[in-house]
């Protein structure tokens, strides 16, 4: 599975714990509350969760980790990653026409 960047879910868990915090201090804003929810919404899908508060549990158990993906599971993802590209050709190089095809400047 990939891992989404520490620092983009640390940034995620702050905005969706400052929202937190406000929309208990005014649970009838319906602006609050809408932003809240996204703010959870996004920590939802940043983490593979369903629920916003598992989805922060989640954030924080991982960003207590210092450990890197073991080698066998990157191994797997740059399979799958292999798997998901499309086949590029094996050089790169522009080829010009053979010389009987090619048309001089003087024959336009």
């Amino acid at each position: 599975m990939l891992l989404p960047a520490k620092a983009e879910v640390a940034r995620q868990l702050r905005r969706y714990r400052a929202w937190e915090r406000v929309m208990l201090a005014a649970p009838n804003d319906p602006t609050v509350r809408t932003t809240f929810e996204d703010s959870g919404y996004t920590l939802c899908v940043l983490m593979g969760k369903r629920c916003a508060r598992e989805a922060a549990d989640a954030a924080e158990r991982y960003l207590r980790t210092n450990q890197v993906a073991p080698v066998q599971e990157q191994n797997q993802v740059t399979c799958l990653q292999e798997q998901n590209e499309r086949p590029r050709p094996a050089t790169a190089v522009r080829r010009r026409p053979p010389a009987a095809e090619r048309r001089s400047p003087a024959g336009r």
